[in-house]
């Protein structure tokens, strides 16, 4: 970091553990201090596990959720002040594929991605009026731009409140993630558990993204006047998430008939319905009238 500043006159480097808010404040009052101003915060922190949901336990599931959730909330509560004050700033979330859709074996990141783009999205409508901006960055599997293997040594990962369970049981990292040893009803070669180790290896033969790319494009997006809530990066991600939207949109049409009745006579009861799924929805209709009642 000091080589960069001594490169680049307008650099600044600073630590900041997103977990700590006293840190956060630090970094976003300091660099305030030293430019005047801030126009554009990019959050790419990020911590995951892979893992069964059965087998994680409390501290890495907490881990997870204290870096990719409270992380973010942090960033945005201790610099939305200085954004509405000024009525203008932007926010440039890194998130996930896994914040639209579910993996096995990644339930607790996915969870805390999930909760990022609801916060986001929730945050937004209530800046509105403040010309506050924000983008949830959806990559997928993304390259690292150095020699490194797929599978590394092994690491700590962030330690937990107690700073000691992590530090007596390093977990092995795995591209992007660490891997927690599958238990037995979990540990075949098949297991849906392990499904995320498998798309790890299955992507890195299909040439993913590069890092360097995405944030050349994030650096775009930066500039660009209205920018879109999600940008979904990867082939990957945008087959992934519009596979996983097209089947959430089947889904609703073909049990919407089973949806409480609004009092409106061409949608509640009659011989109305549509997406009922054809001749199979009338003997599902009158059940769940029977259990109404």
């Amino acid at each position: 970091m000091k080589k960069l500043e001594e490169e680049h006159e307008n650099c600044l480097g600073l630590l900041c553990d997103v977990r700590a808010r006293e840190t956060v404040h630090q970094a976003i009052d300091r660099t305030i201090q030293c430019f005047g101003r801030i126009d554009i915060i990019a959050n790419c922190a990020g911590y995951g596990v892979i893992g069964s949901c059965e087998d994680q336990d409390e501290y890495d599931i907490r881990d997870q959720f204290e870096t990719n959730f409270t992380g973010t909330l942090n960033i945005i509560q201790l610099s939305l002040p200085h954004f509405r004050e000024r009525r203008a700033g932007r926010y440039l979330i890194f998130s996930s594929t896994s914040g639209a859709l579910g993996v096995p074996g990644l339930g607790p990141y996915c969870a805390s991605k999930y909760a990022v783009e609801g916060l986001m999205e929730s945050m937004l409508y209530e800046v509105d009026g403040f010309n506050i901006k924000a983008t949830l960055v959806e990559p997928g599997h993304m390259r690292r731009d150095d020699p490194g293997d797929l599978v590394s040594a092994e690491l700590v990962p962030p330690s937990s409140s107690d700073g000691v369970h992590h530090l007596s049981s390093p977990l092995p990292l795995y591209g992007h993630f660490l891997v927690k040893p599958p238990s037995d009803p979990y540990s075949t070669p098949t297991a849906p558990a392990a499904h995320a180790k498998r798309m790890l290896m299955w992507l890195a033969d299909k040439q993913p993204a590069s890092a360097v790319k995405a944030a050349y494009l994030v650096w775009q997006l930066g500039h660009c006047s209205y920018p879109p809530l999600r940008l979904v990066l990867g082939t990957y991600a945008v087959e992934s998430i519009r596979d996983r939207l097209k089947c959430i949109i089947e889904e609703i049409e073909d049990w919407k008939y089973l949806s409480f009745p609004t009092g409106d006579p061409q949608t509640s009861g009659g011989g109305g319905g549509g997406g009922g799924g054809g001749p199979s929805a009338g003997p599902a209709r009158e059940t769940a009238s029977q259990d109404q009642e």
